[in-house]
């Protein structure tokens, strides 16, 4: 697995989002669970930020309440300088339509439609042209103009998930969300997904989130930030797949009950 060198860190205080002091709980009295508490993290501009931890740690949950997909029991949510915790249900789509991107496990392909149809759906929905320069960048970056005219049903597993790759950036948005994106995916193909959206933040300057188990995958991010039992627990910089594996199995080790 080769790696280019990353981008310097942006400016201090240059977040694409951030959460302060979130919990997320659901249910009420004994049956209450806390799948968030009281965290507080932020995403650096211009950085693959992965997000990994044990099921059930709150990984996801994190990313859905910071992405404006669910709310948060108590704390604030921003992307960019907006807290999406003020926004009312119309003004919370807006956002999420042209400031965020989403890459989900599922490649969620329309499949009557091409690829490159499937790429700029979310830019015809909300009735703006494409920036045609922009999107040549994104599908030759993704390796796929010559299976623009095929349906998902003619693609592989890794050319769909490219395609949702690139329709996550068709938008130029803030930042992406990617939700264990090769989660349905061989490991080459993969391979060839993470190459990309690691390509896309260093070399074309997006904000990449991802939610992710794989030690593997962790290590095309820039960041690693790990969650347990609904807390931020540690972060790594320039993570391998070995030193994250190394990490993860701290949190299998039994709890020592002192006698």
């Amino acid at each position: 697995m080769s790696h280019s060198v990353p981008n310097p860190a942006p400016p201090l205080g240059e977040l694409a989002a951030r959460v302060e002091r979130v919990t997320k709980s659901y249910g009420t009295g004994d049956a209450e669970v806390r799948a968030l508490d009281d965290v507080t993290v932020g995403i650096p501009k211009g950085r693959f930020t992965a997000v990994m931890g044990p099921s059930g740690s709150g990984k996801s949950t994190l990313m859905h309440c910071m992405a404006g997909l669910d709310s948060v029991t108590a704390g604030q949510v921003f992307v960019g300088d907006v807290e999406l915790t003020r926004l009312d249900d119309k003004r919370l789509t807006r956002l999420r339509r042209d400031r965020i991107g989403f890459i989900f496990q599922a490649f969620n392909l329309v499949p009557t439609l091409t690829a490159l149809e499937n790429i700029t759906l979310p830019l015809d929905i909300a009735g703006r042209k494409a920036d045609q320069a922009w999107l040549d960048t994104v599908i030759d970056t993704v390796g796929l103009r010559p299976r623009l005219k095929h349906r998902p049903s003619e693609l592989s597993g890794g050319q769909q998930q490219r395609v949702a790759c690139a329709r996550a950036l068709a938008s130029r948005p803030g930042i992406i969300f990617a939700d264990e994106p090769t989660g349905n995916l061989d490991s080459r193909s993969g391979a060839e997904v993470l190459g990309f959206l690691q390509s896309s933040v260093r070399d074309m300057g997006q904000t990449i989130v991802m939610v992710t188990h794989d030690p593997g995958a962790a290590a095309y991010a820039d960041e690693v930030v790990f969650l347990q039992d609904g807390r931020i627990v540690d972060t790594m910089t320039a993570p391998t797949s070995e030193k994250v594996l190394e990490r993860m199995k701290g949190f299998d080790l039994p709890k020592v009950v002192s006698e």
